[in-house]
């Protein structure tokens, strides 16, 4: 997945990061998500003491302000597991694509699991939690792979221009069909345009049970591939110089970012730009090289999703909006500012 002919070189200030600098921020982005752990389960719509929050971790649950934190913790709980999952999976489709404008959302793979999902519920009844997730993981992997190879086509392969065009307009094309799918059936409609909206309400560790094993292998496989992604940020031949095997080290990669964000998905709805954002930010922390780079997205994924819940709260109390609301109206401008600052040239 990758586009031909060499990357230029990636700025200085951004690959020489020297060590002490990158623990530093290790441990900002570490208090940062530390402070908004505490934060997402000290507000809502009801304010609560100390007294609750404290009761309510020992497992209390019988005055209205230990309920409500009660609910709170693992909603905090799965917008971490997700923003993580999104953030990672990003930086890993970045890495693979040398694409800096990959993100599940821009790309359609997001779209391709909630067409998967939403065509599960409406026409084969599939409501079991691991079969949700089964059918996110595989929409996702065929939106993929129809992704890149639309944009394969044509004179130059698979350039970064050429894979967001074919992404945006898969995902448009995913978003009528499912809404297609979901007209006629109103007794499915409502809840199946609220998953849409991307959200971590409702939550419970029930959910986040069934979703973290396939999370946990796309973490390790992401993980595991990261020297291998620095190797193919200087080129395929390079990379294939260095004893590589180029097409190898990438399906196993972008497996990884595949099973990352289709359970993110299944559990949370599509939730678009994390992807997008957040790797971007941290290579201006961190620098380029991805064994640092990958966990830094997936802490700053954590931190940014939870942080977007927190806000959702505030801003309409005493409703919410829902997390995939905000990530596209910080998203969207982010978009189109990589489009004119990096005039959509490989990483």
């Amino acid at each position: 997945m990758t586009s031909t002919g060499t990357a230029p070189a990636p700025d200085a200030a951004l690959v020489r990061r020297p060590g002490p600098a990158r623990v530093l921020w290790l441990l900002v982005v570490l208090a940062v998500l530390g402070a908004l752990l505490a934060t997402s389960v000290a507000i809502g719509s009801r304010g609560v003491g100390w007294a609750d929050i404290v009761a309510a971790l020992g497992g209390s649950s019988e005055t209205i302000g230990e309920a409500a934190v009660t609910k709170r913790i693992p909603r905090t709980a799965l917008a971490v597991v997700v923003g993580a999952a999104l953030g990672l999976s990003g930086a890993v489709m970045q890495g693979v694509t040398r694409n800096p404008l990959a993100d599940p959302g821009v790309l359609g793979i997001n779209m391709g699991a909630s067409l998967a999902v939403v065509a599960g519920f409406a026409w084969f009844g599939l409501f079991s939690e691991t079969a949700i997730v089964w059918t996110a993981i595989a929409g996702a992997g065929v939106a993929a792979v129809f992704v890149y190879a639309v944009g394969s086509l044509g004179r130059g392969g698979p350039t970064p221009l050429k894979l967001a065009l074919a992404g945006a307009a898969t995902a448009a094309a995913l978003t009528s069909f499912v809404t297609a799918i979901t007209l006629p059936r109103g007794d499915i409609a409502e809840s199946i345009q609220s998953w849409e909206i991307g959200g971590v309400g409702g939550a419970t560790f029930d959910r986040i049970g069934t979703v973290l094993p396939f999370l946990l292998v796309g973490l390790a496989v992401s993980l595991l591939s990261a020297r291998s992604l620095n190797s193919l940020a200087l080129g395929d031949e390079l990379a294939a110089g260095l004893g590589e095997r180029v097409a190898l080290v990438r399906g196993v990669a972008a497996l990884g970012s595949v099973l990352l964000c289709g359970a993110a998905t299944a559990v949370a709805g599509p939730i678009a730009f994390v992807g997008l954002v957040v790797p971007h930010l941290c290579r201006l922390l961190v620098g380029v090289d991805h064994r640092w780079l990958l966990p830094f997205s997936a802490l700053t994924g954590a931190a940014l999703l939870t942080a977007a819940d927190v806000v959702g709260r505030v801003v309409a109390r005493p409703g919410e909006l829902d997390v995939g609301i905000l990530t596209a109206l910080i998203g969207a401008p982010f978009f189109i500012w990589i489009v004119r600052r990096q005039k959509v040239r490989e990483l």
